[in-house]
């Protein structure tokens, strides 16, 4: 069986960080100057030149996903108290590259499939990017392992608590592979928590959305890593709540302008859906 190759829609995140810190105003949703080392000069001379085509609306929209959940899965972490952090699917995350000061006692988990994880860290070593002591590398490839039985592997301590975050993950999981993650978190300690994101169903969704969804899906599956799986958002509080959460919180588009998005004039909006979460033991 060939190798999986890294992900190719990790990148492309990456990239829509990297724009918000070139062409959008301030203050930023989310600073991330590391973003800006890991990206090749041809890659950012390129946003830096056409700006107009990343103002585009519909890349406004996923460039304001992309910042909104990774900003509130990290104030979120800020707010938990809990020390263990793990990065589900991290991609090219850079937060335990420029880790705040109170990061510092955190043991930061970034999990991933094998072929990705070691695109990146072979990146990070490429462009001079240190690996803070504090964190771990755990490669799980899910068609062979279970997330518990990765995690298991690592010197991730079950009997405490701990912070989770899969931001941009689910949907290209299989309901009972994303449910499963659900479970892992389910049972760790109270205090754990998740931050994540799902995407709802055509149902939930207008024509315009409903098309432009059906681009990027095919953008995605063409890149070898297809959509797979829906939430309808009052059936997963059901589950969760089933599971033992006994927080359940999804981020209301008018908290988020409030917190996130007020005053701006470069056109970046909160997502118009419901699609970040949290979920605490």
């Amino acid at each position: 069986m060939a190798e999986r190759n890294s992900s190719s829609t990790a990148m492309r995140v990456a990239e829509l960080r990297a724009a918000h810190q070139l062409i959008d105003g301030e203050p930023k949703i989310l600073h991330d100057p590391v973003v800006l080392r890991l990206l090749d000069t041809e890659v950012l001379d390129r946003i830096r030149a056409h700006p107009e085509v990343l103002a585009a609306p519909w890349l406004r929209g996923m460039r304001s996903h992309v910042l909104l959940r990774s900003r509130y899965a990290e104030d979120r972490l800020a707010e938990s108290g809990v020390d263990q952090f793990v990065v589900l699917g991290a991609g090219y995350d850079t937060f335990a590259y420029r880790q705040p000061e109170w990061a510092r006692n955190l043991r930061i988990f970034e999990v991933d499939h094998p072929s990705s994880q070691r695109a990146k860290r072979d990146l990070l070593g490429a462009k001079g990017i240190k690996i803070p002591p504090n964190v771990e590398f755990v490669s799980i490839d899910f068609e062979h392992v279970s997330l518990k039985d990765g995690l298991a592997a690592s010197s991730l301590d079950f009997s405490r608590p701990a912070f989770f975050s899969c931001l941009g993950v689910l949907v290209y999981l299989t309901e009972e592979a994303a449910y499963e993650v659900f479970r892992v978190v389910a049972s760790f300690p109270k205090g754990s928590e998740i931050v994540f994101t799902f995407s709802q169903p055509d149902s939930a969704l207008d024509a315009a959305e409903a098309a432009r969804r059906e681009i990027l899906a095919a953008a995605a599956g063409s890149m070898g890593e297809p959509w797979r799986t829906h939430f309808d958002r009052h059936e997963l509080i059901t589950r969760l709540t089933e599971m033992g959460f006994s927080e359940i919180a999804i981020l209301d588009p008018a908290e988020a302008q409030t917190k996130y998005f007020a005053g701006r004039t470069d056109g970046l909006k909160p997502p118009r859906r419901e699609n970040v979460a949290s979920a605490r033991v």
